[in-house]
């Protein structure tokens, strides 16, 4: 029983001592709790237009944490979500605005996703090969891919994806038939997400390819033994973790900016591993916990609005939140094998 309640409360738990922890540090930074997060609730869940912002916040979180959890459900340390996300929006924007700018939406849209899955998935894939081929740390190597991914970004909107005649280093605006269909003011990308969480959860536990997923990251010197490749399986997650981050950059730059620029994503990618860890590496379990998180991001714009608490402190007060809710991910006994023992597993194991 406690095994199975565990999971069901962790969450709940991490909010209320989140939001302690966001009063604490408010007083302590000089500035009148009560008001803030009241500001801070009601810009992300007082009203429909607050929990729209916060499903849109929610949605890149949606699937960038999906994608962490199926490396680290492999075993595999993806820390790289965050470029994945921004080379498929860079790839998404190169298809939709200059390589099939006329092509009717029935092509263009499905193309402009597929290359944001597919220019994420390349990242992932190569992260995975020099971990296979080379045992280069994925750690390593997923991090430098970020910097790698931020610069390609930077590099194309100051060049060939430019704005024609524009002044500011941002991509022409994505052709209308290239745009996500809305869906009163969220996109479809949203409830997309919520169905590939679904996809992502069957994939673990309902196929033989989810086991031997889960097999190389509970235990690889048996999984080989058993003739699974810890090598292949560990670079089939990185791409497949690599196409959902990369579909994320592609939704973001299809449903809500509509173009490309630097500083697109404003860290979402590592915020995907809090995102994970809170959901104690759950596919079904990342959907609340991706709109905590947004709940939080959308709240603090209103924190700043309407209690008047700077950006520098909302954004110290994001960042103790989200430590604090990785902390408490791995709290209690076992902490030090979440991991490679997730929530569903037995006890024993």
């Amino acid at each position: 029983m406690r095994g199975a309640v565990a999971p069901a409360v962790r969450p709940v738990l991490a909010a209320g001592a989140s939001l302690a922890l966001a009063a604490a540090l408010l007083a302590l930074l000089g500035y009148a709790p009560r008001p803030a997060l009241s500001a801070l609730v009601s810009g992300s869940l007082g009203s429909a237009s607050a929990w729209t912002n916060t499903l849109l916040k929610a949605a890149p979180l949606l699937l960038t944490g999906l994608a962490v959890l199926l490396c680290f459900r492999c075993g595999v340390w993806n820390i790289g979500a965050e470029g994945q996300l921004l080379l498929g929006a860079l790839a998404a924007t190169g298809v939709a605005t200059r390589l099939l700018p006329q092509a009717p939406g029935a092509l263009l849209l499905p193309a402009t996703l597929a290359a944001g899955a597919a220019g994420g998935a390349a990242l992932g894939a190569l992260a995975g090969g020099l971990r296979a081929r080379r045992a280069v740390s994925e750690v390593i190597s997923t991090i430098l891919l970020n910097f790698v991914a931020q610069g390609l970004v930077a590099l194309a909107v100051l060049g060939p994806l430019q704005e024609a005649g524009g002044a500011y280093p941002m991509s022409d605006p994505l052709p209308a038939a290239a745009r996500l269909p809305a869906l009163g003011r969220l996109h479809a990308g949203a409830p997309g997400a919520l169905a590939l969480a679904l996809l992502t959860w069957g994939l673990l536990f309902r196929t033989a390819l989810g086991f031997r997923l889960r097999a190389v990251g509970l235990a690889p010197r048996a999984a080989r033994f058993a003739g699974i490749s810890p090598e292949a399986h560990g670079w089939l997650a990185l791409a497949l973790s690599g196409g959902l981050a990369g579909l994320a950059g592609a939704c973001e730059v299809a449903g809500v900016t509509g173009r490309l620029y630097e500083g697109l994503s404003p860290g979402t990618g590592y915020t995907a591993i809090a995102v994970a860890l809170l959901a104690r590496l759950h596919p079904l379990a990342v959907v609340p916990s991706a709109l905590f998180f947004g709940a939080l991001e959308a709240g603090a714009g209103a924190m700043q609005r309407e209690a008047g608490v700077p950006s520098v402190a909302t954004q110290l007060v994001q960042g103790a939140v989200i430590l604090l809710s990785a902390a408490l991910a791995v709290a209690g006994p076992g902490a030090g094998r979440l991991l490679r023992r997730p929530a569903d597993a037995p006890e024993g194991a």
